[in-house]
């Protein structure tokens, strides 16, 4: 049994990780850390896990328990696993870390777009991107992943076999994506409001979002060369759920886009290729770590559209964490991840 702790348990993406782990067969919550809720129950503070976690407690983090156990998940702001994932990689325990921390190659591009110098650029070169459609194989041997962010989780699976087979024009692909409301996180934010968020749709982060730097970074790394993305992310009155529809201008008329995509993702157990003309909706994943494509061109145009949904707490951040660990622990990757989307 692989024995688990879980530092930041009171987000939306610990509560996430709490849940999934909950049920799954080789894996057990032995530390939840949350200095805000020490000794709080987490029972009581999420009536849903009653039966799961009867007795377990949010307590401090310190190194010592951490390190008592196989794996350690950060669920924590920016900056955090900066400051404990060295001591805790030392004592030999791995480390899969769902902030923005450690998914950047370069520090001063993250000291630049996270506001903050980096805290631990030596582990950098041995990070490994937690995308397992892509780095599946070193993700097995990895002590350090840093799991991919949501919005670019749905924008490279998108986009990934029009890059790679050098079929998108790289001077100029468009990705705009709408995310629901747990995007932002549980703290309190007068734009996820409901009197704000509801009946409302509204963009941000046009001038440059976070994750733009990821996604480009992704993209450039299987194209072999730099790719010219625009990315433009609005908020939707929805709480779950991530759709993403990219735009490339198509280099060879005469490929199959269809037949491609079902063949490129034809071993993969979270992505599943949508028949032609049937196009994603959020509501088919929500809660699973399932990511839906179709891939489309206009009139048989020059352009091919290519839509993606997640659940954006689940493919996009704990569920994919899940499936990281189940890769570098040896287990069957969909160990407990083989929850069905909730419809309504």
């Amino acid at each position: 049994m692989i024995k688990v702790a879980i530092v930041g348990g009171t987000g939306y993406t610990g509560v996430e990780l709490l849940r999934l782990l909950a049920l799954h067969p080789h894996a057990r919550v032995e530390v939840i850390t949350s200095r805000s809720e020490e000794g709080v129950r987490v029972a009581d503070m999420y009536p849903n896990l009653r039966e799961h976690y009867p007795i377990l407690t949010f307590s401090v983090p310190e190194v010592e328990t951490l390190t008592a156990c196989d794996v350690v998940f950060f669920a924590t702001p920016h900056g955090v696993a900066h400051s404990l994932a060295d001591e805790i990689l030392q004592a030999g325990t791995r480390v899969i870390d769902l902030s923005a921390d450690f998914r950047l190659e370069d520090s001063e591009e993250w000291t630049q777009w996270y506001g903050q110098p980096h805290g631990a650029p030596h582990l950098l070169s041995e990070a490994v991107y937690g995308l397992p459609e892509v780095n599946r194989d070193v993700i097995k041997d990895a002590r350090l992943v840093a799991v991919p962010g949501c919005y670019p989780t749905a924008v490279q699976l998108a986009l990934l076999p029009l890059v790679e087979q050098g079929l998108a024009d790289p001077k100029q692909i468009i990705a705009s994506c709408a995310s629901g409301v747990s995007g932002a996180g549980r703290g309190t934010k007068l734009g996820s409001l409901f009197c704000e968020a509801g009946e409302n749709m509204v963009a941000y982060g046009v001038n440059g979002h976070r994750h733009l730097p990821e996604i480009k970074q992704g993209l450039r790394r299987v194209a072999g060369k730099s790719v010219n993305l625009t990315f433009v992310p609005h908020l939707v009155p929805m709480i779950r759920g991530i759709h993403a529809t990219t735009y490339a201008t198509v280099t060879d008329h005469s490929v199959d886009l269809q037949a491609l995509y079902e063949q490129y993702y034809r071993d993969e157990p979270f992505v599943d290729i949508l028949p032609a003309g049937v196009f994603p909706q959020t509501r088919s994943v929500k809660g699973a770590n399932m990511c839906r494509i179709a891939v489309q061109r206009p009139q048989n145009g020059d352009v091919v559209v290519v839509m993606a949904a997640i659940d954006n707490l689940v493919k996009g951040a704990s569920g994919q964490a899940v499936q990281n660990m189940n890769i570098m622990f040896g287990l069957e990757e969909n160990s407990g991840l083989q929850t069905v989307a909730l419809i309504p």
